[in-house]
């Protein structure tokens, strides 16, 4: 079977990266995702562990489409008796360039006209369409008159962990959180720091890394309300599921997060304890941030638009203190060119590799990545060790 993983965009290749460490190796990293072959044993492991895709989508068909009717065919040729049944509820979405039509919502009602007639001639009922909490969603990608036909086996994409009970402003989806702690080279057994945590999903998501619990146990996906998610299936998945669960580590690196805002604190603390994690949160503010006597990494996403306060003013300040973290490296997410222009002034950060683009939702963003030099003599290279072991 043929699977197509999305990501957010910027972070397909370490969503690469992620999976072949995962163990999978039939993949091939494009636009938008990474396209996967397996059983559907893989597809649902990887809702379960990847912590950078947003979505798992199973091809169940392509072809050319000149025409509204040529589209309809294409579709309705396959089984859909075996995928779902008139007591479902169904949602198709699409996109299209350079095709007979972009227009998306005749596409989708299309495709849906296609799957329904089918069922009703084999079946002399028809499932209703239910576009917020479908049972099945399709989607229907077309370019230059060929189209590709998916079914959504994740359900709510797969940033929403179950974990992040409050959010602040502007918050970080943890799939990207995810992605920039993979940029970062962190080698999740130097103490973690994050000085500007809001929320806290940047260092949640380190900790659950570092001690290698799934993203996924907590909730439930789209591809268990299918059809051919049989007892037998079921009973596969629940062993995996447990499988996955008895990797984690009890403990982990020390991870430390703080902001100057006492509601993202508590916010965060929230969170952590929803995820059942260990990071240790403090106020502060990141301009009297101290540096630190061990290398380590930092790993932090600034305020920006309406979460600032202080302007060039403050990234100068924040710079500064970034600047003085000995033996650290700084990753930092910048969602406007004055981080990195005040990053960029500081002779202290040495930059470890280019900048690169990333998408959080619709704000254009760069990784930024860069190194404080060891002056603190006797620092250790590592500042803690992972501790604990396999349950």
């Amino acid at each position: 079977m043929r699977f197509f993983v999305t990501a957010a965009k910027g972070t397909e290749g370490v969503l690469r990266d992620e999976l072949r460490e995962l163990g999978v190796r039939a993949l091939r990293a494009d636009r938008g995702g990474v396209h996967v072959d397996g059983p559907p044993s893989l597809a649902w492991r990887l809702c379960v562990q990847s912590r950078i895709a947003v979505r798992v989508y199973e091809r169940l068909t392509d072809g050319e489409a000149r025409d509204a009717d040529e589209l309809y065919d294409l579709v309705r040729e396959l089984e859909w008796e075996r995928y779902l049944s008139p007591r479902h509820t169904l949602a198709v979405g699409a996109s299209a360039k350079n095709a007979f039509t972009t227009h998306t919502q005749f596409l989708s009602r299309r495709v849906k006209d296609a799957v329904v007639d089918r069922l009703r001639i084999r079946e002399g009922e028809r499932p209703s369409v239910d576009l917020d909490d479908p049972d099945v969603r399709l989607f229907l990608h077309g370019n230059n008159g060929y189209f590709t036909l998916y079914r959504d086996l994740s359900g709510d994409p797969l940033h929403m962990r179950g974990y992040r009970k409050h959010v602040t402003d502007a918050p970080l989806k943890e799939t990207l959180a995810a992605a920039m702690l993979r940029m970062s080279g962190w080698n999740r057994g130097a103490m973690l720091v994050d000085p500007m945590c809001g929320s806290g999903t940047i260092a949640i998501e380190a900790d659950l890394w570092a001690r290698d619990i799934a993203p996924g146990l907590d909730r439930r996906f789209g591809f268990e309300r299918h059809l051919d998610f049989d007892d037998v299936a079921r009973r596969n998945y629940e062993d995996m599921r447990a499988d996955c669960a008895r990797m984690a580590l009890d403990e982990g690196p020390v991870i430390l997060a703080s902001d100057n805002d006492p509601r993202a604190l508590l916010a965060a603390k929230e969170n952590a304890r929803a995820a059942r994690s260990f990071v240790r949160f403090s106020e502060q503010d990141v301009r009297a941030l101290e540096p630190k006597g061990f290398d380590g990494a930092l790993v932090t996403n600034p305020p920006y638009g309406e979460r600032l306060e202080g302007g060039m003013a403050f990234f100068r300040a924040m710079a500064r203190a970034l600047a003085a973290m000995n033996g650290h490296t700084i990753t930092v997410l910048a969602g406007t060119p004055m981080i990195e222009d005040a990053l960029n002034g500081e002779r202290a950060l040495r930059e470890v590799a280019k900048p690169h683009q990333v998408f959080n939702g619709p704000i254009e963003c760069r990784v930024l990545r860069y190194r404080v030099p060891n002056k603190t003599e006797g620092a250790s290279p590592v500042a803690v060790e992972p501790r604990g072991s396999r349950s």
